[in-house]
């Protein structure tokens, strides 16, 4: 429920698969190995981003991912991020873990000379500061090929530390003496990206730690809020405007924002006096986004309203119940109220977080409500 702690800048590249060499090396260096090789347009982009000149593109949400596909013994991965990390998957497997990069060309090496497809995707959460993705490029004899389609379905995640995978690869709460938060977190192995996978979907997690729908995590950062940063690409500049393309427009759209707005108690000197005020205030907020979200993306989608139990309070699943109905009594078939807890959740994750065993568990939840559900994909 809080936002991640920035990390000591440093690279790790780990190689995941027998066989493979893993290897990082300056941009001097690389732009001597793989002139000529590689096209920056020859991936397939999934997640929130602003494209640059040259092709490269920028981005700050957890879970942007990019494919691409190529043909010989290595693919080389261009970054300028010192503060995320990434795993790189070759043929569905994670072969590297790449841990705050900085700006390089990392390769991967040893692999068949033949077709190949290629995914990196950013593991953590950054809403201080925007990676930047350069493209693929081929090792000598290879080459970039077309890049992937985009998959025919698409769904959205709108959410906090839960939504976004937040130390969910600890087996302890304290995470202070086994890497630290941004370590031990993978937006890839959330219920959200396991469920999008299962479909078969491109997914987006737009999910900010720490975030609620009007009430942050303990009260802080007041006059701040979730909405106050969904409408961006990169986080971190105020005023920024993402602009959605006409390509994205997902049939399924998830929300989980409720935890930090309910977890904690009051504090004195809050704008609410009271949790009946609290609420009052969430459920209007949360009508406004709902109608956001209708306008961006029309009658046809279907708005999940997702809640999760908490451990001292049920005015979070309350309140959101009480908004499905409303909004099925105006009308609103496409709408859907999921609300989750399970017995097998053990939240050995950091900081009390969902672990890995438990976004399995919710996915499959997830996987449940949706299979209910009147979907048009």
């Amino acid at each position: 429920m809080r936002t991640p702690r920035h990390m000591s800048r440093r690279t790790l590249v780990a190689a995941g698969a027998a066989g493979l060499a893993a290897t990082v090396v300056s941009p001097a260096s690389a732009a001597v190995r793989t002139a000529g090789t590689g096209s920056p347009a020859g991936f397939h982009t999934v997640g929130r981003v602003e494209r640059a000149a040259d092709g490269s593109v920028r981005y700050s949400w957890p879970g942007i991912s990019f494919e691409g596909r190529f043909r010989g013994t290595g693919i080389g991965v261009v970054l300028d991020d010192a503060d995320n990390d990434y795993d790189v998957q070759v043929d569905g497997e994670t072969v590297a873990t790449l841990v705050t990069p900085g700006r390089t060309v990392s390769w991967i090496h040893g692999l068949a000379d033949t077709r190949h497809r290629v995914r990196v995707v950013k593991r953590t959460e950054s809403p201080w500061a925007a990676g930047r993705f350069g493209g693929f490029v081929a090792a000598a004899g290879g080459a970039i090929l077309a890049r992937p389609r985009a998959r025919e379905r698409q769904i959205e995640f709108i959410g906090d530390s839960y939504t976004a995978g937040y130390g969910n690869m600890s087996t302890t709460q304290d995470c202070s003496g086994n890497g630290g938060v941004n370590r031990n977190s993978n937006a890839d192995l959330s219920f959200g990206a396991l469920t999008a996978r299962k479909l078969d979907a491109d997914v987006q997690i737009n999910a900010f730690s720490g975030r609620g729908m009007v009430r942050n995590y303990n009260g802080g950062e007041p006059g701040t809020d979730f909405r106050t940063y969904y409408d961006r690409a990169l986080l971190n500049v105020e005023g920024d405007v993402w602009r959605k393309p006409e390509s994205w427009r997902p049939r399924v759209v998830v929300i989980g924002l409720g935890i930090n707005d309910f977890s904690t108690p009051l504090n004195p000197g809050e704008r609410w006096s009271t949790t009946a005020d609290l609420v009052a205030a969430y459920e209007s907020a949360y009508h406004g986004f709902l109608d956001k979200l209708r306008t961006r993306y029309g009658r046809g989608t279907f708005l999940v309203v997702a809640a999760a139990r908490l451990w001292n309070t049920t005015v979070f699943e309350e309140a959101t119940r009480r908004i499905v109905e409303e909004r099925r009594r105006r009308g609103d078939r496409r709408i859907s109220h999921w609300y989750y807890d399970d017995p097998g959740l053990d939240h050995l994750g950091c900081d009390w977080h969902p672990s890995l065993n438990d976004h399995r568990i919710v996915s499959g939840l997830l996987d449940g409500h949706l299979a209910g559900l009147p979907l048009r994909w």
